[in-house]
C-alpha cells in the first residue's frame, strides 16, 4: 500500500447454481489465499453467491435466505483478513429485487451496490427477475444488517487516500453511460465490476477492449471479475475472462477457459497524478455517500511489469510502427518549417554521432516530403581536438549515402585564436576549453546558414535537455531543434529502425556503426586515435535518466518512489546494484534543477511523446528553483 500501490485480484471460484453455502465456502477459500497473498482488493463475478443462472429460482425465498446466510459466512470469516471483498447476490429490498454487490471488510458488510442497466435482450431476461438501482443512496435493513444502499456508493480507504473504490456491475459497463463514469468524476480510483458475461466468438477482444478504454477514459484502475466454471451451460457458456487495467493498459488478465485468476499491483496515486494534470476531468461529487474501512499500511511487493525502457515498446512490430511515426512527425514539423522561412538549405552540424546522424535522416526526409532534392540539406563537419577519424569518416560517408551536401571546416585555428582573445592557455582541459569549441561550431553553422540563405537544424536531443548537457548558446541553440521532444534511448532506436529499412547496404552499415560509436561530444582531445570522452562516464547511464525523466515529467512521482520503481524495473541487472541507482537518480535532480535556464529559452521543436521540455508547451518551471526537497527525500532512503 506504500507509493500508492494496491494488490488486487479478479476472482473466478468454480460455483454450483443455487447452492449458495458450497459458493460460500469456495469464496471464504478464495479470501485466504487473497490474504496470505497480501491482496487488498478482491473481487467476485455477479450473482456469484447463487449463481447467475437460476432463472426463476431468484424468486424463491429459500434460495434469497441462503444467500444472506453465505454472505454472513463471508463477513465472519473475513474478520481476520486485511481486505476488502465485493462479491455478488440477490437481495430482497422493500418487496423488490436487486442484483447487488456486496462490500465486505473486516467482518463488516460497507453497503450494497445494485446493478443500474438490466439487459433484456439476446439470451438475457434480467427485468423478468430484478429491478434497476437507483442512484439515490437510503440506508436499508436487510438480514440483520443496516446498510446504505445505491449505486452512488464509494468505498474510501482511511490508511490509502488513493484508493477510492466505485463499483458496478456487468452491463452497466457496456450501455452507453456506465455508473463508472459519474464513480470517477465523484472520485473513486478503482472501479470493479461484478460480471457474469458469457461467452460467444469475439465477445473477449469486444471485452478487453471496453475495459481497457474505460479505464482510460476514466484515468482509473478497472477489475472486471467475470462468472466462470460451474454456471449452467443449459444455454450459454461462462469462461471466467477476468481482466485487470490501468489507464489503458492491461496489467493482469486470464484467459477464457483458462480457469485463472487476474492479479497484480494497481497504482492509485498514478490514477490522481494524471487527474490532477487533466483539466478535462472535472470532479463531481454530488449525491455521493462514502463508506470508510481499514487497512493496515503494509508494503507492497512489486510483481507487475515495470518498464525499463518507458520511452520505447519493447514489441518489434509496434516500436517500428512508433519509430516510423515520430520520424514522419519530425519531419512533417521541419518541412513546415522550411515552406515558412522559404530557407533555401538547412544546415546541419553532422559529427558522426547518433543526434546528429537522427537529424540529418530527418532532414532528407523533410526535402524528399516538399519534393526538394537531398542536396538542399547542407551538412557540416566541424573537427577540432577531440574528433575521431571513425566519426569525422562516418559523417562524411553518411553524408554520401543520404545525396546531402557536404562540407568541412576545421575550426582548431579559430578555436586557439578564440583562447588567446580571452587569455585561456589552450591546453587546460576545462569547461572553458569545451565550451568555446561548442560556441564556435554554432557560430560557424549560424553565418553559414546566413549565407546561403537557410537555418540552422537543432541536433540535441530531450535526455540533454533535462540534464543541461549542452552548452548554454553552443549547441543548444538552434532555429529549429527536430529531436528535442526525442530521449537518448529512443534516438538509438530511430537510427537502428533507419538501418533496417535501408535500401543501400553502405547506408545501411554506416548507421550501424554510428550505433556503435560511444556517446561523446568529442570536446576533449582522442587518446591513441580513440574517443576520450564518454558521455555516460560523466553523467550516467541515458536508460536510467530516461527512467526517471519519464516518471518525473509524466506523473509527477518522488524520487523515492521512482527509486523504488528503478529498482524494480532494472533487477537482475548486476551493473545496477541500489548504490548505483541511488547515485544518478540524485545526479538526475541535481541537473535537472540546476539546468532549468537552458530549457526556458529553448528554440522551436516538435513534439513527438507525452513528455516533452518545451517552455511553450509541457514544462514551465522557474530557473531558480531549489531541489531541496527531493534531494532531502532522497536522503531519507539512506543509501550508501
Amino acid at each position: 500500500m506504500k507509493d500508492g500501490f494496491l494488490k488486487a485480484a479478479a476472482l473466478s471460484p468454480a460455483l454450483r447454481v443455487a447452492d449458495c453455502a458450497y459458493n460460500a465456502g469456495q469464496i471464504v477459500s478464495a479470501l485466504k489465499d487473497c490474504a496470505a497473498r497480501g491482496v487488498k482488493l478482491a473481487v467476485f463475478p455477479e450473482l456469484c453467491l447463487t449463481g447467475y443462472t437460476c432463472g426463476d429460482l431468484f424468486f424463491q425465498q429459500a434460495l434469497q435466505q441462503a444467500a444472506l446466510e453465505g454472505l454472513d459466512v463471508i463477513c465472519k470469516a473475513s474478520q481476520s483478513m486485511d481486505l476488502v471483498a465485493l462479491v455478488g447476490l440477490p437481495v430482497l429490498v422493500n418487496g423488490k429485487l436487486y442484483n447487488c454487490a456486496a462490500a465486505v471488510s473486516r467482518g463488516q458488510l460497507l453497503g450494497l451496490v445494485p446493478k443500474t442497466y438490466l439487459p433484456n435482450y439476446g439470451e438475457f431476461y434480467e427485468k423478468r427477475h430484478f429491478t434497476p438501482g437507483s442512484k439515490e443512496v437510503r440506508t436499508v435493513m436487510v438480514g440483520k444488517w443496516q446498510v446504505p444502499f445505491g449505486t452512488s456508493l464509494l468505498f474510501a480507504c482511511r490508511q490509502m487516500p488513493e484508493f477510492v473504490l466505485g463499483v458496478e456491475v456487468c452491463e452497466d459497463l457496456w450501455s452507453a453511460l456506465p455508473p463508472s463514469t459519474f464513480h470517477a468524476m465523484a472520485g473513486a480510483t478503482v472501479i470493479a465490476n461484478l460480471s457474469a458475461s458469457d461467452e460467444t466468438v469475439g465477445k473477449a477482444e469486444y471485452r478487453r477492449a471496453l475495459v481497457a478504454n474505460q479505464s482510460a477514459r476514466l484515468l482509473c484502475c478497472y477489475l472486471y471479475a467475470s462468472a466462470g466454471h460451474g454456471e449452467s451451460t443449459q444455454d450459454m457458456v461462462f469462461s471466467g475472462h477476468n481482466l485487470i487495467a490501468e489507464n489503458g493498459s492491461m496489467l493482469a488478465e486470464a484467459l477464457p477457459f483458462a480457469g485463472g485468476d487476474a492479479e497484480t499491483e494497481l497504482d492509485c496515486a498514478r490514477m490522481l497524478a494524471e487527474r490532477a494534470r487533466n483539466t478535462s476531468f472535472v470532479p463531481s461529487e454530488e449525491g455521493y455517500q462514502r463508506v470508510y474501512f481499514d487497512l493496515a499500511v503494509t508494503e507492497t511487493k512489486l510483481t507487475r511489469w515495470i518498464d525499463p525502457a518507458p520511452f520505447v515498446p519493447g514489441d518489434p512490430k509496434r516500436r517500428a510502427e512508433r519509430c516510423e511515426l515520430i520520424l514522419r512527425m519530425q519531419a512533417d514539423g521541419l518541412a513546415k518549417r522550411i515552406e515558412h522561412t522559404h530557407a533555401k538549405t538547412a544546415v546541419i552540424g553532422i559529427s558522426g554521432g547518433l543526434d546528429s546522424c537522427l537529424a540529418l535522416l530527418v532532414a532528407a526526409r523533410a526535402m524528399a516530403q516538399l519534393g526538394r532534392p537531398a542536396a538542399d540539406v547542407l551538412a557540416v563537419t566541424m573537427p577540432c581536438f577531440g574528433t575521431t577519424r571513425r566519426t569525422r569518416s562516418n559523417a562524411e560517408i553518411l553524408c554520401q549515402e543520404l545525396g546531402v551536401s557536404f562540407r568541412e571546416v576545421n575550426i582548431t585555428n579559430t578555436v586557439r585564436s578564440h583562447f588567446a582573445d580571452i587569455g585561456h592557455d589552450g591546453k587546460t582541459p576545462d569547461v572553458t576549453f569545451e565550451n568555446s569549441q561548442a560556441r564556435v561550431r554554432t557560430l560557424e553553422l549560424m553565418d553559414i546558414a546566413n549565407y546561403n540563405g537557410g537555418f540552422v537544424v537543432g541536433t540535441g536531443d530531450l535526455s540533454e535537455l533535462a540534464l543541461g548537457w549542452a552548452t548554454y548558446n553552443g549547441d543548444h541553440m538552434s532555429m529549429y531543434g527536430v529531436n528535442a521532444g526525442v530521449p537518448k534511448t529512443l534516438v538509438r532506436h530511430l537510427v537502428r529502425y533507419e538501418a533496417d529499412i535501408a535500401q543501400d547496404e553502405a547506408l545501411r552499415q554506416v548507421l550501424l556503426d554510428i550505433l556503435d560509436t560511444p556517446v561523446s561530444p568529442e570536446l576533449l582531445p582522442a587518446k591513441d586515435g580513440e574517443i576520450a570522452q564518454r558521455t555516460e562516464e560523466l553523467v550516467g547511464p541515458y536508460e536510467l535518466h530516461d527512467f526517471c525523466l519519464y516518471y518525473v515529467l509524466r506523473f509527477g512521482f518522488g524520487p523515492r518512489k521512482i527509486f523504488r520503481l528503478a529498482k524494480a524495473a532494472f533487477a537482475g541487472r548486476p551493473e545496477y546494484p541500489d548504490a548505483v541507482l541511488y547515485k544518478w537518480l540524485r545526479s538526475f535532480y541535481w541537473r535537472f534543477f540546476a539546468q532549468q535556464f537552458k530549457r526556458s529559452c529553448l528554440p522551436d521543436g516538435p513534439k513527438v511523446g507525452s513528455v516533452t521540455l518545451s517552455p511553450r508547451g509541457d514544462w514551465r518551471m522557474p530557473s531558480d528553483a531549489s531541489a531541496a526537497a527531493w534531494l532531502a527525500q532522497l536522503e531519507e532512503l539512506h543509501i550508501q
